[in-house]
């Protein structure tokens, strides 16, 4: 048989090991082919499609039926893949002599999940490649033998086909990579750049301040500074304790810093202007407000009203393009959460690194002037405006408020005290302004990227 012209001649194909790090084949399981399918079905909805990851999952027709088992495998099985696909992709390219051609997109898919597993996941290497070859579509039979080949490869020579390829900043497109390093500095870059490799944990808001230590205790959650609670290797969500009586929500430690910049906003009229997924809502209306939640998608704002709904909070809820919608009469407060390229997510997103590109955050950056203005114009006199985004890039925070000072908005800053985020001083900018990175709080595992900026209206 003639050899494939993609595969390196440099090394011969080698057998794949016989265990895996952490067993025997006898001892560990592993998930049956389906779930296989589906991570490739998945991250050539990603890669090749451009669709978020989340969006591709809940439009997965198989994903219903997979067992809980095969859905953790599959979910971790992709987002592990992208991560590390600059890694992975180095590795391939030792292993190949050409790039592959559009055409073989399903057989680099399965090469990619492939090394993967055998590098990063430490599944046993006989169903790393047998099972991966296998789920292939019948369409791209024609490359079973190059990824056998190429994988078998990779289960005998990995570590050393890595050593080529460190972890930072080869997992990240440069163009995140040298903006990061301009805006914080390369150590702090890198800090950044290795938390996104880890798994993120889960963050909770206690609906009940008064109930954090109780809820942290059930839960065997870790309280932290801010009162967020934060959970380790959660598993269902729905099944935990308290989801169902609408004791708390999901949301990210940092994410819940920002509407809490309001100040006591109880009997108060506030907008939450992009509201969906609707976390910063639910706190407002905890807090005492009478809310606006304003989202220019209708389904997305169902879903905030489904969770208000179990967590027996009451909001209006507002269908409308927050760039234009203004409210009948002059409000007390805003809360803008503006759309972004959300790369301070990246650790709990990580496709967000692949379907960004430096033309989205100018677009975006537009978009949150434009939303910026409208909001100003809906606060009475003396009101408060926080406006904040889930990136790291400057574009996306500190140079839309500069930006908006300068063209003489009727709006001054008023900076955060570290009183108001439980003492973290640590968070505040030199302007002061609010700024965590995915770095900050290393001992408890990290938070998301977030800006915010608090104005109050002449």
């Amino acid at each position: 048989m003639p050899r494939d012209p993609h595969i390196s001649k440099d090394k011969p194909a080698a057998k794949p090991r016989a265990a895996a790090a952490r067993g025997s084949v006898a001892q560990v399981r592993t998930p049956n082919l389906s779930a296989r399918r589906v991570a490739l079905d998945l991250l050539h909805s990603v890669l090749r499609r451009h669709r978020p990851f989340d969006e591709s999952l809940a439009a997965h027709s198989t994903w219903p039926g997979l067992s809980p088992r095969d859905c953790a495998f599959a979910r971790l099985l992709v987002a592990t893949t992208l991560r590390r696909l600059g890694q992975i992709d180095a590795v391939l390219a030792q292993c190949l002599d050409k790039p592959l051609t559009p055409k073989a997109s399903a057989a680099e898919g399965a090469l990619r999940l492939g090394v993967c597993q055998l590098l990063f996941l430490e599944t046993p290497a006989h169903a790393a490649v047998t099972e991966t070859i296998d789920a292939l579509p019948r369409a791209a039979g024609a490359y079973r033998g190059l990824v056998n080949a190429v994988l078998r490869r990779v289960a005998q020579e990995g570590p050393a086909l890595l050593q080529a390829a460190p972890e930072i900043p080869t997992n990240l497109p440069d163009w995140l990579w040298q903006g990061w390093n301009g805006a914080y500095g390369e150590d702090t870059a890198r800090a950044i750049a290795a938390q996104h490799l880890r798994e993120p944990p889960l963050d909770l808001t206690v609906k009940d301040p008064a109930e954090q230590a109780l809820w942290a205790e059930r839960l065997g959650a870790l309280l932290l500074p801010n009162g967020s609670l934060r959970l380790q290797d959660a598993g269902a969500v729905e099944s935990l304790p308290g989801f169902a009586e609408g004791a708390w929500w999901v949301q990210d430690a940092a994410a819940a810093l920002p509407a809490r910049l309001l100040g006591d906003v109880a009997g108060k009229k506030v907008a939450d202007l992009c509201a969906a997924p609707g976390g910063k809502t639910a706190q407002l209306a905890a807090a005492g407000a009478s809310v606006l939640a304003v989202d220019r998608s209708a389904p997305r704002l169902q879903k905030v009203a489904d969770n208000l709904a179990r967590l027996g909070l009451a909001a209006e809820l507002v269908v409308a393009d927050a760039a234009q919608w203004q409210p009948p009469d002059p409000l007390d407060a805003v809360l803008l959460d503006a759309p972004c390229s959300s790369t301070g997510t990246i650790r709990r997103h990580p496709d967000i690194a692949w379907l960004k590109r430096p033309a989205d955050v100018a677009k975006l950056a537009q978009l949150q002037d434009r939303l910026l203005l409208n909001a100003v114009q809906a606060l009475a006199p003396g009101g408060r405006l926080v406006f904040c985004t889930c990136s790291l890039q400057p574009e996306e925070g500190p140079q839309r408020i500069a930006a908006l000072l300068s063209a003489g908005a009727p709006v001054e800053r008023e900076p955060i005290a570290a009183a108001e985020i439980a003492g973290q001083s640590e968070l505040i900018t030199a302007e002061g302004d609010l700024r965590t990175l995915p770095s900050d709080w290393p001992q408890f595992g990290g938070l998301d990227g977030f800006y915010a900026a608090r104005l109050r209206r002449r």
